[in-house]
Parts: structure tokens; sequence; C-alpha cells
């Protein structure tokens, strides 16, 4: 395992507590300081991939891409009051969204920069550049 100082640090975020690297995000479900939230789609995690552990609470639904209105009684029943929660979106654009969320139901909320794909590479494919899955972490399909 990595040394914890050298697994980046958290990030100032507007609305939320920040945003950290995905090796630090890990080290802190592992070390039992934060519970790690999925918030892709469960198409998403089936056809791409997830993370073992991560509880999945999609932010929007597959395939009409709505938003689960059960989001906050899911989000709350996997975190506990005033909890630490890392959120893992595909790229890291709607775990923002839900950390804001989070952050309004009284959860210290912080987004997984890159995400678990990454960002566009110049072919315009994820997977190549950055985010979880490049970064080595654990996932499976």
């Amino acid at each position: 395992m990595r040394d914890a100082d050298n697994l980046g640090t958290v990030m100032p975020a507007s609305g939320y507590a920040g945003d950290i690297p995905p090796a630090l995000a890990w080290h802190w479900v592992q070390t039992g300081q934060a519970v790690l939230i999925d918030v892709r789609t469960d198409a998403e995690r089936a056809w791409v991939g997830q993370v073992p552990g991560a509880v999945p609470v999609a932010w929007k639904q597959w395939p009409q891409m709505q938003m689960n209105a059960d989001f906050d009684a899911q989000l709350q029943a996997a975190v506990p009051a005033g909890g630490k929660v890392v959120l893992l979106c595909r790229s890291g654009v709607r775990s923002v969204a839900a950390a804001q969320q989070a952050t309004q139901l009284g959860l210290q909320a912080f987004s997984i920069l890159e995400g678990f794909e990454g960002d566009l590479d110049a072919n315009g494919q994820r997977g190549h550049v950055n985010g979880w899955r490049y970064r080595g972490l654990p996932w499976h399909q």
C-alpha cells in the first residue's frame, strides 16, 4: 500500500468539502474514514466495471438520465449522519453535483477527481489519461 503522504491532497471546492484524488479516496475507504458511493447508473457499473465495496446510489437513472428521486434517502441510509463520504462517477462531473447535495444533507462530502473512467484522450476515448481504473485502483467487471 502506498504511503498516505503520497496519495495527494484535498483541493478546495464550492458547496462541498473538496475534491480528492482517487488514491486518497481509496485510502480513506480502506482505513474506515469514509464511505464510497458510486453515483453512476446501474448500466455503467454493469458494463464498465465497479469498485469493490462501493455503495451504488445512482445520481441519475438510465436510460432517460432522469434524477434519482430516492437519491437523498439512499445516501442517508448508506452514510452515518454527519459522516464522511467520497463520491465517484464516470469522469468527475456528476460526483460534484452529488457532493453538493450530500453536503445539503449534512454530510462531509468529497468528489473524486477524474472519476472511474477519466478524461477523454485525443481520440475521444476514456481510460487512457487518468481515472480510477487508469490509476490501478481495485475494480472488477
